[in-house]
């Protein structure tokens, strides 16, 4: 058996002291994310990032920075994610935008409510991201190259 971790990508989008996540429904019930999802072939990491943030916040996200590259082993499914989380900033909403499945909407929340739900964020990776957003964690997005 070959082990291969799912490779995810994620923004972290901070705006006038808020965070933009998204809650969507899981098998957990419903769960605080941040934009984020899995990479998908023919596309960059930064533009996966891209991606994910327009399918399910309506934002068009602007990547400045990466922010961290994390492991997380999710014990009760026995799945290891790869997260390549990136920082930047949002423009163009496209309020009428239909989000993807599963999504219910994306929301601002300050770094104070974000400790106080973490019973209901996703996965571990939330809180962690933002209080390394806070500490100023952020490397050029040169650290990720891609070879065609």
């Amino acid at each position: 058996m070959i082990w291969k971790p799912n490779v995810t990508v994620a923004a972290v989008i901070e705006q006038d002291g808020k965070f933009l996540l998204v809650e969507e429904e899981t098998d957990d019930g419903i769960r605080l994310n941040q934009p984020a999802g899995h990479w998908e072939p023919d596309e960059t990491l930064v533009q996966g990032a891209i991606r994910e943030t327009l399918e399910e916040t309506a934002y068009h996200f602007n990547p400045e920075w990466l922010q961290g590259v994390y492991s997380w082993r999710h014990a009760r499914k026995d799945i290891t994610y790869l997260r390549f989380t990136f920082v930047g900033s949002v423009r163009n909403h496209e309020p009428q935008r239909q989000l993807d499945k599963g999504i219910l909407r994306a929301v601002w929340l300050s770094p104070d409510e974000i400790r106080a739900s973490t019973e209901r964020h996703r996965s571990p990776l939330i809180l962690r991201c933002v209080e390394d957003h806070l500490a100023g964690k952020r490397y050029p997005l040169e650290l990720v190259a891609h070879i065609s």
